[in-house]
């Protein structure tokens, strides 16, 4: 580990260690450090958050986010873990896009739909990394360039990701983007939390509260149907705040399929690209609270359902199935098959920009 870089005023330290290479490109570990105790550690590879701690009023800390402990580890794993997800996140039906007219095919999955940014997405790419502070605040900013028709998408897009911890305990994702000819973007970030601690266990009795009057009911394969439905009177409906696991495994359609919250929630029907409170979750023995604001149309909320039933993970601490739930901010999946849903496509000269905030503290 490198020496700290401090500010005069000794208020944040910025670390960095060498991690490792992949394709003969430097992997590097970022820690990034407010004085009160709040980090969070960075890696290039991905754009991975790899660890997030959360100071307490006893003096300690908890890594509210599941990782590993090596690079190979997240160059092996199969759950997103902590990365950035693009270009596109979540799911395309066919993976066959029209834009402007032109027809693309993008990579799909062997059941026939474009996930998660394709076959090698953002999450497992090498990123500029570039660390900066100011007075109260310590921060990094990752820079990927991908190129035309990677993974099926036209246009070479250059994608920013900024995250910046400030001094009340509050991550700020921030994404931006850019292209040379019509693509489509829809970006998130794909953190695992357990309010708990990395290591906590089952994530069903977090009380989760979401602003979110629908949500969005999808098919077998877990991609949209186009509708866009009311929580009223469903497992869906966390308009109250209430434990995920109330009603994760009930008999219902939709979390058969999913087998159990693996859904995108719909916080406005078109896009404003205001800040707006998404979701509060609240873990009661830790009594860690954790809100969400965003400029995004919605977030999917996935429950950790697909995570195995025993895998190790940072100090070889074991993860299960359902340790770590995901809150991913982003548009519509799905939506080049759905007019109705807010647009996905950048234009050259356009710039696309969002920003979630992630706000902690004792409940």
């Amino acid at each position: 580990m490198s020496a700290p870089a401090a500010t005069p005023t000794q208020r944040h330290t910025i670390e960095k260690s060498y991690w490792g290479d992949v394709g003969g490109k430097a992997i590097w570990l970022y820690k990034l450090s407010l004085a009160d105790g709040f980090q969070v550690w960075v890696t290039n590879y991905g754009a991975i958050i790899q660890s997030l701690l959360v100071p307490r009023a006893n003096s300690t800390t908890v890594d509210v986010v599941l990782g590993y402990d090596t690079l190979q580890e997240y160059i092996d794993d199969p759950f997103y873990m902590g990365c950035v997800v693009g270009r596109v996140a979540n799911r395309i039906e066919t993976g066959k896009v029209s834009i402007e007219g032109r027809d693309y095919q993008l990579a799909v999955t062997a059941g026939g739909f474009h996930h998660h940014g394709g076959h090698i997405g953002f999450g497992k790419k090498v990123w500029e990394a570039q660390t900066f502070s100011t007075a109260t605040t310590v921060g990094i900013t990752l820079q990927y360039m991908s190129a035309h028709l990677e993974e099926g998408f036209p246009g070479n897009l250059t994608t920013r990701v900024k995250y910046t911890l400030h001094p009340d305990n509050r991550l700020s994702v921030e994404f931006f983007a850019t292209t040379d000819r019509a693509t489509l973007v829809n970006l998130t970030q794909h953190s695992y939390f357990n309010l708990g601690g990395h290591d906590h266990g089952n994530i069903g009795g977090h009380l989760l509260e979401a602003h979110a009057d629908w949500y969005l009911p999808a098919t077998n394969r877990l991609v949209p149907t186009g509708e866009i439905a009311s929580v009223r009177g469903t497992p869906f409906d966390f308009r109250e705040a209430r434990f995920i696991d109330e009603q994760i495994d009930a008999d219902h359609s939709q979390l058969r399929a999913a087998s159990g919250y693996d859904h995108f929630f719909v916080l406005e029907k078109k896009h404003t690209k205001a800040l707006k409170p998404a979701v509060t979750v609240i873990e009661p023995r830790s009594r860690m609270r954790m809100d969400i604001e965003t400029t995004e149309p919605g977030f999917h909320f996935y429950a950790g359902n697909f995570l195995a039933e025993a895998f190790d993970g940072k100090n070889k601490r074991q993860y299960h199935h359902r340790g770590g739930l995901c809150i991913e901010t982003h548009h519509f999946p799905d939506t080049p098959n759905h007019s109705h849903f807010p647009t996905t496509t950048l234009l050259p000269g356009d710039e696309f920009s969002s920003r979630t905030e992630f706000s902690f503290k004792e409940a």
